[in-house]
């Protein structure tokens, strides 16, 4: 499979995966009493809603990736910090069920005679898991962020507050890091993590599911 047909394979998966994270984060806030989301159109399952360009490109360069985040206003919520991590944890909770439906799927029907579904579902535990995972870093703008703030005292979480404005120029810094000067800071934090995941929801089907993705990887990023 050339590195083009594996491109056109990976998009709905990468596309799906960020509208139900999207998706969940507004349902939840909805659920809380924050209707900003609902009024502004972006409780869809349309995925164009939610894409963002810049977090788009890098999941298809670097394999980790966002989407554009759902508008949240906190004070319509009863306890503001308490359910902002409600809502930011719906995320990745939402990518891990989807991994573990993909996963589901190639233990039970064992798809390795069909290539392109085996690819599909595998790079579907993959990405769901990895979006999953980066997205509980606790650096702002991602969903750790809020979930850590909700798990700490007052003033901790002002003071985290305070140091969101570096976030997102730090997460750019390491990927530009990453893909130029090959540091290989992101793969060092994530990759023994998201691979636990993936081996654990695979099980028996982790050895030929690991070789997939090695060499998906290497078709897309060696």
């Amino acid at each position: 499979m050339t590195k083009t047909q594996l491109l056109v394979l990976m998009a709905p998966v990468i596309f799906f995966s960020l509208t139900v994270h999207e998706y969940s984060h507004g349902r939840i806030a909805l659920l809380l009493g924050d209707d900003t989301a609902q009024r502004l159109g972006r409780l869809s399952f349309n995925p164009f809603k939610h894409l963002d360009l810049i977090g788009t490109l890098i999941f298809f360069l670097l394999g980790f990736g966002w989407a554009k985040p759902v508008p949240v206003d906190p004070k319509k919520f009863d306890q503001p910090r308490r359910d902002m991590m409600y809502v930011a944890i719906a995320g990745p909770l939402s990518n891990l069920a989807l991994a573990v439906i993909f996963s589901y799927f190639i233990r039970v029907f064992e798809p390795y005679d069909n290539s392109i579904l085996f690819v599909l579902l595998c790079f579907g535990v993959y990405v769901n898991v990895a979006l999953a995972i980066f997205n509980l870093l606790p650096v702002f703008p991602l969903d750790g962020s809020s979930v850590i703030k909700g798990l700490v005292p007052n003033n901790v979480a002002a003071r985290l507050g305070d140091l969101d404005r570096f976030g997102a120029f730090l997460l750019i810094g390491i990927f530009l890091m990453d893909k130029f000067a090959h540091t290989g800071i992101i793969g060092a934090v994530l990759w023994v993590p998201i691979m636990s995941v993936v081996a654990f929801l695979s099980q028996d089907a982790f050895l030929p599911v690991f070789k997939m993705l090695m060499s998906i990887f290497s078709k897309l990023w060696g």
